[in-house]
C-alpha cells in the first residue's frame, strides 16, 4: 500500500461484550480499503460522558495509515457502526460501538458531519492519554 495519512480513530462499546465489540471494530477498520492498522493503545474502562444513565466505556485508540479521504473514512466508520448493530436513539447513550475519528493526519476539517480534530479531544483525558501512548510507541522514524 502506498503511504498515507495517519489517522486516529476513538473506540468506544459500553454494551455487551465490550472488548469483543473493540475487536471487531479493529478488524473492520483494518480491513478497509488503502488502509492499514498501525498501532492500538491499551483499552481502559471510563465512566460515561454526557448525563445519560449507563454503564462503564472501554475506549481504545487506533492509528491507522489511510489513503482514504476524511469524508470517505467517516462514512466507512459509521458503516461498521451500523454493520455491528449500532442503533443512533439516544445523544450521548449507550452503545455497542462508537468509532470517532479524533486525528486525521496535520489536517483540519469542518463540514456538516465532520469536524477534525475532534471538537470533544479537549474534554476526553482518556483520548489524550491514549494518543500519547501511541505516540510514545511510534518509531524514530514516523
Amino acid at each position: 500500500m502506498a503511504r498515507g495519512e495517519r489517522v486516529f480513530v476513538a473506540l468506544g462499546s459500553n454494551l455487551g461484550d465490550r472488548a469483543e465489540w473493540l475487536a471487531r471494530a479493529r478488524e473492520r477498520l483494518a480491513a478497509l480499503p488503502e488502509t492499514t492498522m498501525v498501532r492500538t493503545s491499551s483499552v481502559e474502562e471510563t465512566a460515561p460522558l454526557g448525563g445519560v444513565p449507563q454503564g462503564p466505556y472501554l475506549n481504545q485508540m487506533v492509528e491507522l495509515e489511510t489513503g482514504l479521504e476524511p469524508q470517505a473514512l467517516l462514512d466507512a466508520c459509521l458503516g461498521i457502526e451500523t454493520a455491528l448493530g449500532r442503533v443512533r436513539t439516544v445523544r450521548w447513550g449507550p452503545r455497542q460501538i462508537d468509532l470517532d475519528i479524533v486525528r486525521y493526519g496535520d489536517r483540519t476539517v469542518s463540514t456538516g458531519t465532520l469536524t477534525v480534530p475532534h471538537p470533544e479531544l479537549s474534554n476526553r483525558p482518556f483520548w489524550r492519554r491514549e494518543l500519547t501512548e501511541l505516540q510514545d510507541l511510534a518509531p524514530e522514524d514516523s
